[in-house]
């Protein structure tokens, strides 16, 4: 049974209006299914376009929550400004892999940050808080793999045994990535108050609708959360 993802108290002293909705999928006995390419084109062209109305206030919300807990947002933006200026500059996005082309898609069309995980690999329940500086963060440098520990007072997402994503959602690590669409998966889409309610319900939808015609039959749970306190 998947117990939903705990929020520090804390995250409200960095970013008061933050709300998220959690999606767990299981596609253990799942069909497959396909991903539908025009999907990411439409997103690009979307981000081209200047669209969504409330992406320019959106995204630099979370420029303003990076700079509370001492990040550079220029330097390493939250993950949904991160992809629009890869599109701003080459005028589309490469396909990864089908489930990651999804949430990229998603995240591009309604300029939201979204994360997505192997579940299998968790150990515990996602929890997104503030780091100490003793967890650990598997990436992969030049090739290697290494630990690159968070920064003390960092934003992270992480469960029982370490970080599963730096600086809010900056950077994913190498251990719970998704590559697969096999077995549990968890997404995350995360929004400030500059993004409407309705877009946010809107975006959870596409990203359900995807995940269904992606895997035929996996079984969805998804929720909203917020900060507890």
């Amino acid at each position: 049974m998947f117990e939903g993802p705990i929020i520090d108290a804390r995250i409200k002293s960095i970013a008061s209006g933050f709300r998220a909705v959690s999606v767990y999928v299981d596609a253990t006995s799942a069909g497959e299914g396909r991903f539908d390419p025009r999907l990411l084109g439409e997103a690009c062209d979307c981000a081209l376009a200047d669209g969504p109305a409330w992406a320019e206030a959106h995204l630099a919300s979370w420029s303003d929550a990076y700079a509370v807990f001492g990040a550079k947002p220029n330097r390493t933006p939250c993950s949904a400004q991160a992809l629009r200026k890869r599109v701003l500059k080459d005028g589309t996005l490469s396909t990864i892999n089908p489930i990651v082309d999804l949430y990229n898609a998603i995240s591009l069309k309604y300029a939201v940050p979204v994360g997505g995980e192997n579940f299998d690999a968790y150990v515990g329940r996602p929890h997104l808080t503030i780091a100490d500086g003793s967890e650990t963060f598997d990436t992969m440098v030049n090739g290697e793999a290494v630990n690159d520990p968070p920064l003390p007072g960092e934003v992270i997402w992480r469960d029982d045994i370490g970080v599963t994503c730096r600086r809010w959602n900056w950077r994913q690590g190498t251990r719970t990535r998704l590559k697969t669409l096999t077995g549990r998966m968890w997404f995350v889409l995360e929004a400030l108050e500059t993004m409407p309610d309705d877009a946010l319900a809107e975006a959870t939808d596409a990203m359900v609708g995807g995940l269904n015609a992606l895997m035929p039959g996996c079984k969805i749970a998804s929720q909203e959360i917020a900060i507890a306190g």
